[in-house]
């Protein structure tokens, strides 16, 4: 079993969303597959909700606010993918970072967004597992728009960061439609969509090495 936990403290930079295309994605190359939402919003679970419905493949929903959510890990899970709640700081996910095989970072382009996600970075790399390798950092570029100065000095001062830059996906209202529908990239086939799915696959390899 690996576990993938997606965090930062700054609200509002995808971590949602990063969560359900990732493990529909796992789910959809056969995995058995389990998302623990430790945020107490929900959102990630409303998403699973609407997903079962269509028939998608399955995958098991764990409530991560929960202390026993790693007991109530399926035990066929093979990858595990734990949203959890803006504001969080490594005291609050201690517990998740004890368990994660990798922890995934989504930063967007903006001085705030930047300077919230170096301040988290700076408190999670005090936790021990981090500060001995043991787990692995990776940091998401999350909705960017690459032919901007914004998104450019974005990127270039998070590959000068200690962590590195693992995906750098693009700004694109698809995420925000798919959502709702309870759908995810994953599902679908069409050259547009292709040109998204290739943002991931970076992602994908960093995560299969972790």
């Amino acid at each position: 079993m690996k576990i993938w936990l997606v965090a930062c403290a700054k609200g509002g930079v995808g971590k949602t969303t990063l969560a359900t295309q990732l493990v529909a994605a796992t789910a959809g190359d056969g995995h058995a597959c389990a998302l623990v939402d430790a945020d107490p919003q929900q959102s990630a679970s409303r998403w699973a909700a609407r997903r079962a419905a269509l028939g998608a493949p399955p995958l098991a929903l764990v409530d991560g606010t929960r202390k026993g959510w790693r007991k109530a890990l399926p035990e066929a899970a093979r990858r595990v993918v734990v949203d959890t709640a803006a504001g969080a700081d490594r005291e609050a996910l201690e517990g998740f970072l004890d368990e994660a095989d990798a922890l995934l970072v989504p930063v967007q382009p903006s001085a705030l967004d930047l300077e919230a996600a170096a301040r988290f970075l700076q408190d999670v790399a005090r936790h021990p597992r981090i500060r001995k390798g043991k787990l692995r950092v990776g940091l998401v570029g999350n909705r960017l728009r690459p032919h901007t100065l914004a998104s450019q000095q974005a990127l270039e001062q998070l590959q000068a960061w200690p962590f590195p830059l693992v995906a750098q996906l693009r700004d694109s209202q698809a995420y925000v439609v798919l959502t709702g529908l309870g759908r995810s990239l994953f599902d679908y086939h069409s050259a547009q969509v292709r040109e998204h799915q290739a943002d991931w696959a970076p992602l994908r390899r960093w995560l299969q090495a972790a």
